[in-house]
């Protein structure tokens, strides 16, 4: 399942995002906030987070006005892999490289169609690259 969040920064894009998930048959659960009232990213970020880590399918993409404050909590996570996209390129490589599980977007972010798509349809090159994914959670 595909689970989207934002702070009051991000609302506008996640509803743009919303429509162009829906356009292109995707399934998604949003799970708020449903305004541009006030409102603390840490909250969306925890409960996104929650449900990705219910099965390895999950994904999800956070939103907020920087995705600064989204990214660190997301990342506070054991099992989450959240990447801060900036361009389009990083939009694959998080998923290319780092199997990010969580999608962080600017509530700025332009070319975001593009960086959704990557995100849900670029696969895990796996190689060196799953070698240092297990090394994240090791002690």
């Amino acid at each position: 399942m595909l689970y989207l969040a934002s702070d009051h920064g991000g609302f506008k894009l996640k509803e743009k995002i919303k429509k162009f998930l829906k356009k292109n048959e995707f399934t998604f659960v949003d799970l708020g906030t449903n305004n541009e009232e006030s409102t603390s990213y840490v909250e969306f970020a925890k409960k996104l987070c929650k449900k990705v880590l219910e099965s390895e399918e999950n994904r999800g993409i956070l939103i907020c006005k920087s995705g600064i404050g989204m990214s660190i909590v997301a990342n506070r996570f054991k099992g989450i892999r959240a990447g801060l996209c900036k361009s389009i390129k990083d939009s694959k490589l998080c998923r290319n490289h780092n199997d990010c599980n969580v999608l962080v977007l600017s509530g700025k972010t332009k070319f975001y169609k593009k960086m959704v798509n990557n995100f849900l349809n670029e696969g895990f090159d796996g190689g060196r690259h799953e070698i240092r994914i297990k090394s994240i959670d090791e002690e």
